[in-house]
């Protein structure tokens, strides 16, 4: 009985994924734009914070709303430049999310690890997607004034589809929604000097009364 269930879901999911390709080529690809990656310190290390332009084509809103699962993953790589030999790679972080659809709360849902939230159109949840804030990607203190380069993407993971997806993703650009990497310079901030407290006011002396 498991058997024939198995081959029932994966023949359902071919003709789904038949459905999907029969629907003719799509108006344009999917882009996605990175804005204003800035590394920032923080308690534990440095964070993260970026600002996405992510353009859906109509291919894979259909997916979505057909009950297919999208994952984006974020890849963050911070390397230091040697004159003599091969960058350094420091620190290589990826974050993983998941975008589905439930058709029987009609809602679209958003997760990362255990955490998810919920949201009334494709719009509003991509319009989180298009958002990371305070992403702890370095833990511990680096030496001011040290110079890194730092470089940052947002991809469409199609090895994470259904295979039917799969087959269709590797020949149709449909699905390729991917931003190139994006890189910039780091350079270690000085840590800001503390304030010296200001010193207390003398009370004024009490007056003799006459």
């Amino acid at each position: 009985m498991r058997s024939c269930k198995n081959w029932s879901d994966r023949l359902a999911g071919w003709l789904l994924a038949a459905c999907l390709c029969l629907l003719g080529p799509a108006a344009w690809a999917g882009s996605i734009d990175i804005r204003n990656p800035q590394l920032l310190p923080g308690e534990e290390g440095y964070t993260l914070s970026a600002d996405f332009r992510i353009d859906f084509n109509p291919r894979l809103e259909e997916a979505v709303t057909k009950g297919v699962t999208l994952y984006f993953v974020l890849d963050f790589e911070l390397e230091r430049p040697r004159w003599y030999w091969v960058d350094e790679k420091v620190v290589s972080r990826s974050q993983t999310w998941r975008l589905s659809y439930h058709a029987l709360t009609r809602q679209y849902r958003l997760s990362t690890g255990t955490l998810h939230q919920s949201f009334a159109s494709l719009e509003e949840a991509l319009q989180m997607l298009s958002r990371v804030r305070r992403w702890l990607v370095i833990e511990g203190p680096l030496k001011p004034g040290d110079s890194y380069q730092a470089a940052l993407r947002l991809r469409l993971d199609i090895s994470q589809l259904p295979k039917p997806f799969q087959v269709s993703a590797l020949a149709s650009r449909d699905w390729n929604l991917n931003s190139d990497w994006q890189q910039w310079k780091f350079v270690v901030p000085a840590p800001e000097p503390e304030t010296a407290p200001l010193p207390a006011t003398p009370a004024a002396p009490p007056q003799e009364s006459r």
